[in-house]
This record gives structure tokens, C-alpha cells and sequence, in this order.
């Protein structure tokens, strides 16, 4: 039996339900008791509930429903645009995208994916906050290279040291996290033991790609987008190039495959390979960062650190 598909509109305030069945739709508050009373409206059916993600809007919601057992579909809010586009909806208000999502939960038949873990949030929300820090180091930096007069160059390395202050209270923090917890401590040392992943790397791919271990080759590089997407029309076939994806695994990956480019031995061999058949060095980077996504992938999938010649 297919389950029925309910789209729920989250905003700051509200959250707009609509359930496909029956066209029956309500508002709740976006609280406590307004999460109680959306999860006795869903009551015991067969369901999938969709919703987009909205910051931190979305978060309770999502962890007061799963805690009551409700499979979630959470879509990208640009594929859900084009979804809209597609079926020719313009208009944009809280029930219609409640609607809207229920639809493309129903037609596309968007499959249920476990929420992530409170341990997972608290990390999530902790590297957000430092990359918002890191850029206000470079920002600040940038300021420290024109600034002339005494005063401003003193409150400006002021300010750089109370962000380097924050950005190493905050970079403990996670390691705490990490270590309090045995899966993220396991998947951390074998990301770790891989020449080129660093901390800070590690980190990263832990957090933004947490699915890593459960994805087969392709799949790690195509969620990571570092997979090669095809151009092909008629008797024209363009070049092929990557898109979409996450773009924080792609950045983090980036310097360890500068790095992995002259120390891992298997990495470096593959590098030169690429760069003599004539391949521009960015692309032969590229083809390094899918290859560290789609290795760390098969060793944490193996519960085994790397080693030299390791697959």
C-alpha cells in the first residue's frame, strides 16, 4: 500500500500541513504544543511527511517527529522550486507549498532517510559558526593590509586575536563531540590515518557528509559533486564537468589534494598520470578530491585505517 504523503510549509512561527489523500490541510504553531498537535492530526496511518529545511526553524520539528516515528523527506528548496516550475505553479504562499510538496513527495516517490543524530546537529551548528569566524579572520586580515593609523591596526589585531580565541574554543568543541561519541571517534581516526586529511578536513567530512561508509563508489562521488556529469545532444557531445553537490566537502578536499598530490604515493602517481595524458592540473586535482572522497568512503565502509596501496 502506498503511503500517504503529507507536505508540511515550515516558517519561523507556523507550520502549514497539507495531506495529498484527502486535499485536507491545517496550520500549527511552529512549538512544542503546535508539534504535539500536528503529530495527533497525522495520527497512526502509513505516512511520509516533506519539508524543506529552514535553519533552525526546521529543527525541533524535525526531532519531535521523528522521536514519534514519522518517516521525513527533506528536499532541497531548489528542487522543489523546479518541481513547482515544472507543474507550472507560480504562485508561491504557505498552503500551496505545503501542497507542493506533498505532490512531488508523491510522484517522485522520495524515499524516507533517517534524521540525523542530536550529536550530528550540535556539530553542525558548531562548524557553521566557524566558518562564519574564518571569514572574519580573512576579512579582518584584508582590513589589517590597507589600515595606516596606530589606532585602527591595534583594534584590528585585537579583533583577530578574540577570533583565533573563538575559532580554538570552538574547534575543541568538536573534537569533544567527536570523541564523546564511539561512530564519529571510529569514522574520525580512519579519516585521519589517509596522508592529506588533517583535522580540520576530517571534521568537515564528518559533518557535511555524514553518509560516508553507507554509499557505494559512485554514489560518494556524485553526493560529494565530483562526478563527471555528460553533455550529450544528437551527434554533439560536450565536455563533461562536475555540478551540484556539496560544495563544503568539495572545498575541504581541496588543499588535502594539493597535499595528497605530492606525499601519497598511490594519489601522486595518478596525478602525473593525468597531467602527462594532458589534462589541464585542475582537472587532474578533481579526479584526486573524487578519489579521496570515494577512499575514505570504502574505509570507513571497511572499518579499516589507511595503508600503503590501500584501495
Amino acid at each position: 500500500m502506498n503511503p500517504s504523503t503529507i507536505g508540511v510549509d515550515i516558517s519561523k512561527d507556523t507550520l502549514d500541513a497539507f495531506r495529498l489523500r484527502d486535499g485536507a490541510s491545517r496550520r500549527f504553531a511552529n512549538d512544542k504544543a503546535g508539534h504535539k498537535a500536528l503529530i495527533k492530526w497525522i495520527g497512526k496511518q502509513e505516512v511520509r511527511v516533506v519539508f524543506e529545511p529552514t535553519g533552525a526553524y526546521h529543527r525541533a520539528f524535525e526531532l519531535a517527529l521523528d522521536r514519534a516515528g514519522l518517516p521525513l523527506v527533506k528536499v532541497n528548496p531548489r528542487q522543489a522550486r523546479r518541481f513547482a516550475e515544472a507543474t507550472g505553479q507560480l504562485a508561491k504562499t504557505d498552503h500551496l507549498d505545503a501542497a507542493l510538496l506533498a505532490r512531488m513527495g508523491a510522484v517522485l516517490g522520495l524515499e524516507p532517510r533517517p534524521v540525523a543524530s542530536e550529536v550530528l546537529g550540535g556539530l553542525k551548528e558548531l562548524h557553521i559558526a566557524r566558518l562564519a569566524l574564518v571569514k572574519d579572520r580573512t576579512a579582518a586580515k584584508n582590513r589589517g593590509k590597507m589600515q595606516t593609523l596606530p589606532l585602527l591596526k591595534q583594534l584590528n589585531a585585537e579583533r583577530l586575536g578574540h577570533i583565533e580565541q573563538q575559532i580554538e574554543a570552538i574547534e575543541a568543541q568538536i573534537m569533544a563531540h567527536i570523541e564523546a561519541d564511539e561512530s564519529f571517534a571510529r569514522r574520525f581516526a580512519i579519516l585521519i590515518s589517509i596522508p592529506g586529511i588533517s583535522q580540520t578536513t576530517a571534521c568537515a567530512l564528518l559533518i557535511d557528509m555524514p553518509e560516508l561508509g553507507s554509499l557505494d563508489a559512485k554514489e560518494a562521488a556524485s553526493l560529494a559533486g565530483l562526478a563527471p556529469v555528460a553533455r550529450q545532444s544528437g551527434r554533439w557531445t560536450g565536455r563533461a564537468f562536475i555540478r551540484g553537490g556539496r560544495s563544503g566537502v568539495r572545498q575541504a578536499l581541496y588543499m588535502p589534494s594539493l597535499v595528497a598530490a605530492r606525499f601519497n604515493q598511490d594519489l601522486k602517481a595518478k596525478y602525473e598520470q593525468l597531467v602527462k595524458a594532458g589534462k589541464p592540473a585542475k582537472v587532474a586535482l578533481i579526479a584526486l578530491m573524487r578519489k579521496l572522497v570515494v577512499l575514505a568512503n570504502a574505509l570507513i565502509k571497511n572499518n579499516r585505517k589507511w595503508a600503503e596501496n590501500a584501495p
